[in-house]
């Protein structure tokens, strides 16, 4: 049995898990992944931790609504740390899939805390949950810190407002060493397609390569702050790593719309905007939530963490990879 560090990341196979398996097996620990078996293949985005005849990380299968299969997991890994980031995250189909979503996020978080507390009874765990900005909805004071007040406004949010409740629960009521991180908006070229900063990076880029003609948005003047995914899974690791765990915001303290995310992309490609995008209103919200930013000081204080990465050179990161990928889709496809 090795003597590394032992990790489970839940949701291995999103943008998060995979910038996070990265950086904790640059730290030597022994990653292990939680995915759900599914009939397509959806592991690209760690590929390059499975080739070769020694993976780098070990997956298990298994399902955040089916709590026999957690507790087989934490079983079989033995994790010293659980990052729990599996979700159905996207919240407009949170609003279409509102059940779904519920059994997911809220109550797949219940199960898993309460798998960790059985675990916890044999060697020390220390649990991450991925809590998110979404939760303060439409919030009235601005910036949000960790004493803002939550007024969720879709499914998605409602459910984790949940899980992060009952990971404060945990902690207090069973003495688990459980940390909320607050996320802001966090982007990468490993975002989602259907995530709207994805969306338009890569629509932009498969315009300007002749692949793609238009590009359909809804609210253009929505204000996020943005971070870089690769910056805010460091920081889920420092909470693990408190001798006193504690809930923290991870943002970068700025906000910018949509169109400004728009504008700048189609400024990296020499391309205008109002000749190819178009505003589609079932990308609208039922109900919306106008501006979210993120106070980071108690994470700068405690966690000696903030942002690396500015708003520019996200966009540029994003930007540059989707050229990339557009530009090797358009040469296979002349073939």
């Amino acid at each position: 049995m090795t003597s590394a560090k032992r990790a489970l990341i839940t949701g291995i196979t999103g943008q998060d898990g995979s910038y996070l398996a990265d950086l904790l097996l640059e730290k030597g620990y022994e990653v292990h992944g939680l995915m759900r078996r599914t009939s397509s293949i959806s592991t690209q985005r760690i590929e390059h931790l499975l080739c070769g005849n020694q993976p780098r990380v070990v997956l298990h299968t298994g399902d955040l609504g089916d709590t026999t299969s957690i507790q087989r997991v934490l079983k079989e890994a033995q994790p010293h740390e659980i990052y729990h980031l599996g979700a159905q995250s996207h919240v407009h189909h949170s609003f279409t899939q509102p059940l779904y979503t519920a059994d997911v996020v809220a109550l797949g978080t219940l199960r898993l805390l309460e798998s960790a507390i059985q675990l916890a009874k044999t060697q020390e765990v220390r649990f991450y949950n991925a809590a998110s900005s979404e939760m303060f909805g439409h919030a009235t004071i601005v910036p949000q810190n960790e004493e803002t007040p939550f007024h969720p406004r879709s499914p998605y949010a409602c459910s984790k407002v949940f899980g992060y409740h009952q990971t404060i629960n945990h902690r207090e009521a069973y003495g688990l060493y459980a940390a909320n991180g607050i996320l802001f908006n966090h982007e990468s070229p490993r975002r989602g397609e259907q995530f709207v900063t994805r969306k338009i990076t890569l629509g932009a880029a498969r315009i300007k390569v002749g692949l793609q003609k238009k590009l359909a948005l809804g609210n253009l003047d929505a204000q996020r702050d943005w971070g870089f995914a690769k910056d805010y899974v460091e920081a889920m690791w420092l909470m693990l790593q408190q001798p006193v765990p504690g809930d923290y915001v991870v943002a970068t303290n700025e906000t910018h719309t949509v169109r400004e995310f728009l504008e700048e992309t189609f400024r990296l490609l020499d391309l205008d905007p109002a000749e190819y995008v178009e505003i589609d209103p079932a990308f609208f919200r039922p109900s919306e939530v106008p501006v979210l930013k993120g106070d980071y000081s108690k994470a700068e204080k405690e966690l000696g963490w903030k942002p690396a990465t500015n708003f520019k050179e996200l966009v540029r990161l994003m930007v540059e990879a989707d050229l990339a990928l557009a530009q090797k889709e358009a040469a296979q496809s002349a073939i």
